[in-house]
């Protein structure tokens, strides 16, 4: 039943599900309440919080006068693990006693029921133990003073008002009536799972070389540790590598994704299965399984975690068609139906069919994922987790984090919003999203919003500028500013954000009619040429870089929840903010970031933007410094101000307000 004081609404929560609401180590957290009672006694409520180690910790909750009853207050967690919390309210007689003393003594009405009903609550308080000696001699003063027959109205309203009292009562209320919410939960996961630098490269294209007459020699797991140094140079942290199985022969795509392969044609790395294995094998070309753990320790130092694709697709090449033929659909001519996703077709591979033995399936893909968690590997990018059964992915990832709770899931599923939005509920650490097509300022500011509140209590969003699958409009034809302004929005917008290998030299050309590259990663070797394009100026790592070391810099950076859309007179100026206080930061100090973007690739332009600093603690109209942390530039700003953004030489700010003391 409800208690004496309703609480409702409780929040981190997902209404009306079976999921519990999640967060990752040190994310500020906003906890919320609906609380309220009859009439016009005031109250107050508590956040009761109990860590995996039961620890338990209590926090005022602050009233969001809004008009509707919402209490709020933020806390990060620090520690992985589940955490328990409950709201507590009661009844506050200190401020119900303020509230009207304060109003019946200025109009002189009960002035003196007011003044001994105050001196009352002070006794009261005074009697309390856990009240220091100074604090207990105030309040017998002020008892005395609201008793003395000599002191007028303003000098009881002196009383009334003073704050050290109000501080007394905030650190430690009157309480009379109390209800208690009920306990609920918050799983908190490691800070990987919530905020990274994602880097994406094929091994078998790091280190190849063209040869003289033509061919190309492919790279494997020992060349493409050679990259992995200027992957960390750029501020990655973690390094996604496409499957590295045995890949089939039967049906083997060609170039761009041709019907037809030509003699030396690698295959997509998604066709897996040949005679050398399937998922728990290295491709032979790549190397062997001792490379591939060499591999992930030279990555770990680094200061990289590997991220490894789980497909679950079969060539028809893959032990599996042979052993397990009813992991398959067989259609009525007793072929077996391969993969299809309208227009596109991929005869090469076959999908995994859950309805005939799905124990059976579901032990192998446990077994694989455990055999790459023992050769190192800690973080999964799902393909296509959408077109496997939801309750699968439930029981693989519950049951892999039973064990090993340090293992992330990243889920690959550009999908119906409720079918991408409930992976993240049943367990996926994190997933990719919309931001791919997410360009105007006004669909920016929608994303953005609906990422740090709609969805945040359950969804991580990784932005991705581009993957080995999608070259969007926006890049193909906005040239150079367009992967500028991309690679800022990902990387200041949300703590989780990828790259895919190309994207520093600007491959923008895509295969005609379609949003991917041509000559496709996925059925062809690439030689690059990074440090030639980077010696001529011709590379954007170095933007990458200055983006990275600006969000490791920068903690507010590394928050999901705290962004707030600011305005522009211009509908290509996009201007958001994101703030840390201090009692929220990992340094201590507070931190602010305003980041001022021109959406459109293709112009100048100039406005005016429109700031809330209220938001970061600046009174309307009050000066504060900003400094550009990609030009250095220093400014004194306000709530109004006037920015030029040229696409083609400085498309964004990226400001830091100076601390605010």
């Amino acid at each position: 039943m409800t208690g004496r004081i309703p609480l409702t609404k409780p929040s981190p929560s997902i209404p009306g599900e079976p999921y519990r609401p999640k967060a990752f180590n040190g994310e500020a957290v906003p906890f919320g309440v609906t609380a309220f009672r009859e009439g016009h006694d005031r109250i107050g409520v508590h956040l009761r919080l109990f860590s995996p180690s039961g620890d338990e910790s209590l926090h005022a909750v602050a009233p969001l006068e809004n008009g509707l009853d919402r209490w709020a207050t933020t806390v990060a967690p620090l520690e992985d693990g589940l955490w328990t919390f409950r709201f507590e309210a009661f009844g506050d007689d200190f401020l119900t006693w303020q509230h009207a003393a304060d109003v019946k003594i200025a109009a002189g009405v009960d002035v003196e029921l007011m003044r001994e009903m105050g001196a009352l609550l002070f006794d009261r308080a005074r009697d309390e133990k856990d009240r220091s000696a100074a604090e207990r001699k105030t309040l017998a003063g002020a008892a005395a003073a609201l008793r003395d027959a000599k002191i007028d109205s303003q000098g009881a309203l002196a009383v009334v008002r003073d704050p050290a009292i109000a501080g007394f009562f905030a650190q430690r209320p009157l309480m009379s009536i109390a209800s208690t919410g009920p306990t609920l939960e918050l799983l908190v996961e490691r800070e990987r799972a919530g905020v990274g630098a994602w880097y994406e490269f094929f091994p078998r294209s790091e280190g190849a070389k063209r040869l003289k007459d033509g061919r190309v020699k492919p790279g494997n797991l020992r060349t493409a540790r050679a990259r992995m140094p200027a992957v960390r140079a750029m501020g990655f942290d973690v390094l996604y590598i496409p499957p590295v199985h045995p890949i089939g022969t039967t049906n083997r795509k060609g170039r761009n994704n041709s019907l037809t392969a030509e003699p030396g044609d690698p295959g997509s790395p998604y066709g897996i299965g040949a005679a050398a294995g399937g998922h728990d094998a290295i491709a032979p070309e790549l190397g062997s399984m001792a490379d591939f753990r060499a591999f992930v320790r030279a990555a770990a130092d680094n200061g990289l975690e590997v991220a490894l694709d789980i497909a679950l697709n079969a060539s028809p090449d893959h032990p599996w068609v042979t052993e397990h033929p009813e992991w398959f659909v067989t259609l009525p001519d007793g072929s077996i139906a391969y993969a299809e996703n309208p227009p596109k077709k991929y005869q090469d591979i076959y999908p995994v069919y859950f309805d005939n033995d799905p124990a059976g399936i579901y032990a192998e893909v446990l077994r694989v994922v455990r055999h790459w968690i023992a050769q190192g590997v800690t973080i999964f990018r799902v393909d296509n987790p959408h077109t496997k059964p939801l309750e699968f992915w439930e029981w693989l990832i519950a049951t892999v984090n039973a064990d090993r709770p340090d293992v992330v899931f990243l889920a690959e599923a550009f999908s119906r919003p409720e079918v991408m939005q409930t992976l993240a509920k049943a367990g996926f650490q994190q997933s990719y999203s919309y931001f791919t097509w997410r360009n105007t300022k006004r669909e920016l500011e929608e994303f953005f919003t609906s990422i740090a509140t709609e969805t945040a209590d359950f969804m991580r969003p990784n932005l991705f500028v581009n993957t080995h699958d999608i070259l969007t409009e926006y890049l193909q034809f906005g040239g150079r500013p367009a992967y500028v302004i991309r690679a800022a929005l990902a990387a200041t917008a949300a703590p989780t954000w990828g790259v895919y290998a190309g994207y520093e030299l600007f491959e923008n050309v895509a295969r005609p009619g379609s949003e991917e590259n041509i000559d496709n990663e996925k059925y062809e070797i690439k030689v690059r040429d990074w440090e030639g394009a980077e010696a001529a100026g011709d590379s954007l790592a170095p933007w990458i870089t200055r983006l990275n070391e600006i969000r490791r810099d920068h903690p507010a950076l590394r928050q999901l929840r705290n962004i707030t859309i600011h305005w522009s007179d211009d509908d290509a100026i996009l201007v958001y903010a994101k703030h840390l206080p201090a009692d929220l930061s990992p340094t201590g100090v507070s931190d602010t970031i305003i980041v001022v973007v021109n959406t459109d690739p293709h112009s100048v332009r100039q406005t005016m933007v429109h700031l809330d600093t209220r938001v970061w603690g600046v009174a309307p109209g009050d000066p504060y410094e900003v400094e550009d942390l990609v030009t250095g530039a220093q400014w004194t700003w306000s709530d109004h101000n006037f920015v030029q953004l040229d696409a083609f030489r400085e498309p964004v700010h990226i400001l830091h307000v100076k601390e605010i003391r």
